[in-house]
């Protein structure tokens, strides 16, 4: 049976679906965010991409960093919901029942609840239509240390990490391979 053929759009699903902390310690905010990704391994760039609407862009464009928080089936809910609501009127680390959590390298607050955060620092903003790019170099990346397994390794299929797709949320926690497993040469 042949392909159907749809529109142009945004299908490379799935994708992760994270909460982006910015701005303090004192005044924060969580934006969710699904068009994030990496661009680079060495060094390390990533980059997320934010409507100048939403109220969280203008405090990651003045203050040029930020933290991609990993989500997990634990935070499905919040997530969603810092997704749908504006920080404008909310406090959604309260709201929510989140932590903020000092980070190392920037001033925006990770939320501790997320077994991986990543503290990101803006290299550059890409106006791209109805988003904007921020490409930002990965400072720190700040795990839990009960995903760590006896001999150091982080182990990601313990999280319980959640993606997006064509408007629902999934969740990933198995693994099936890993890199060069198809080519491994059995013992």
């Amino acid at each position: 049976m042949p392909k159907i053929a749809w529109k142009p759009g945004t299908f490379i699903y799935p994708i992760p679906a994270v909460m982006v902390s910015c701005g303090d310690m004192k005044k924060s905010n969580i934006i969710t965010v699904a068009w994030t990704g990496i661009l680079n391994t060495n060094p390390a760039k990533v980059y997320i991409s934010i409507k100048p609407t939403r109220y969280s862009y203008n405090i990651i464009k003045e203050n040029k960093e930020f933290v991609i928080n990993l989500t997990t089936k634990e935070l499905a809910y919040a997530t969603d919901w810092c997704g749908v609501k504006t920080g404008a009127k909310i406090d959604k680390f309260r709201a929510m029942h989140l932590t903020k959590e000092k980070c190392k390298f920037v001033n925006a607050p990770s939320i501790k609840e997320s077994p991986i955060s990543i503290e990101c620092k803006v290299e550059k903003i890409i106006e791209m239509g109805s988003h904007h790019m921020f490409i930002a170099d990965v400072l720190s990346i700040d795990v839990d240390e009960k995903y760590i397994d006896q001999k150091g390794a982080f182990d990601i299929s313990k999280c319980g990490l959640i993606a997006y797709a064509n408007g629902g949320y999934y969740s990933l926690n198995k693994k099936i391979g890993k890199f060069g497993y198809s080519v491994k040469k059995k013992k």
